[in-house]
């Protein structure tokens, strides 16, 4: 562990970003950097040899430098848990949505979790203001209007600015270990519904994913009723698929579910066509047995086992302790997946969704 990480509480320490794969459906392997190095220069060499117009030369190299950097601000905090804050640039502070976020910021940093935001005004500056300099990390695009960093963390050395929303969203998804969104224009409902499309497809490790509102607001709960209506009852996700994200009206709520999702459940990888979750503890046998009969429906084949770690993960010694949940996931109940590892942390949900169509 890091000398960063040293003073922290335990629910701040999270797994090595560095050896998460994206997406996270890729398995472990055992290609050496330097084998990706000469993949990366060969595809150049092809890239010249094609006579690939200029522009997507610009195009390639822009992305390559912006994450080269980013990655490289990020790395000193790599195993450090932080939560992206999504929301508009354009609330005001006298706004009870802005307090929420500042509330936010402030309750997660006390919890050792840092905060990383779009770097601008809005909420974004309210999930900084909360959080303070120390504990905040930014992510900045760079817009012809109203996009200059906030004074939360301006000029600090843990902000990057970014040209292309794509490498943005990357980073905000690669480096956190949760997503709260707030109420927010395109943008927001852009970076909420994507998150949440990937979490649906198994492109995103899973994570807790919140749709948080001010009390007595209904901008997330009228998209909710919006989701049961028109995407739920017209057959066009699963019921299942609403535990991916939470809808509340309390920063409480919101806290309570970051932190207890990873009460027990720690991280995830696919080892060949396994999944392996890993966890802080043992389950019980009661716990095991509830977990074969209740969950048999995301199994392509065999059972759920309960081991030591696999040989292909031994490139992180740090978890060797960690026992692990091991199982042929079927790839598709994604939401499901989300209800077990509910189950695994103590929480499971007592119902699912079932809206009047």
């Amino acid at each position: 562990m890091t000398d960063e990480n040293e003073n922290l509480p335990a629910e701040a320490i999270g797994e090595d970003e560095l050896q998460r794969p994206q997406p996270i459906d890729d398995p472990i392997s055992d290609n050496q950097s330097q084998d990706l190095y000469q993949v990366m220069r060969h595809t150049i060499e092809r890239l010249e040899k094609d006579n690939t117009a200029r522009g997507d030369v610009k195009i390639l190299s822009r992305t390559i430098r912006e994450l080269r950097y980013a990655f490289k601000v990020f790395r000193p905090y790599r195993r450090r848990r932080k939560v992206t804050i999504f929301g508009s640039a354009r609330t005001a502070p006298d706004r009870p949505d802005y307090q929420s976020a500042v509330d936010l910021g402030r309750r997660m940093a006390a919890h050792g979790w840092m905060i990383i935001t779009g770097a601008g005004g809005g909420i974004m500056e309210a999930g900084h203001k909360g959080a303070g300099r120390d504990a905040s990390m930014g992510l900045n695009i760079m817009l012809p209007f109203e996009q200059g960093a906030n004074e939360y963390i301006e000029n600090d050395p843990k902000l990057v600015t970014l040209k292309y929303f794509f490498t943005r969203k990357l980073m905000f998804l690669k480096e956190c270990s949760g997503i709260v969104c707030l109420p927010g224009g395109f943008g927001t409902l852009d970076e909420g519904l994507e998150v949440l499309t990937l979490l649906q497809t198994g492109k995103q490790t899973m994570m807790p994913l919140i749709f948080l509102d001010h009390p007595g607001g209904s901008y997330w709960k009228d998209l909710g009723k919006f989701i049961d209506k028109q995407l739920m009852c017209n057959g066009m996700i699963s019921p299942e698929d609403v535990a991916l994200y939470k809808i509340t009206n309390s920063v409480d709520e919101a806290v309570e579910e970051l932190l207890t999702f990873y009460d027990v459940y720690h991280s995830q990888r696919y080892v060949g066509d396994q999944l392996v979750l890993r966890m802080k503890q043992e389950l019980s046998e009661e716990t095991m047995e509830l977990i074969r009969t209740e969950f048999a429906d995301i199994l392509k084949s065999g059972t759920f086992e309960q081991t030591g770690p696999l040989p292909e993960e031994a490139g992180e010694p740090e978890l060797a302790d960690f026992p692990r949940l091991v199982f042929h996931f079927n790839r598709r109940g994604l939401g499901r997946l989300r209800m077990l590892i509910n189950q695994i942390n103590g929480h499971p949900l007592t119902t699912t969704p079932d809206p009047e169509c």
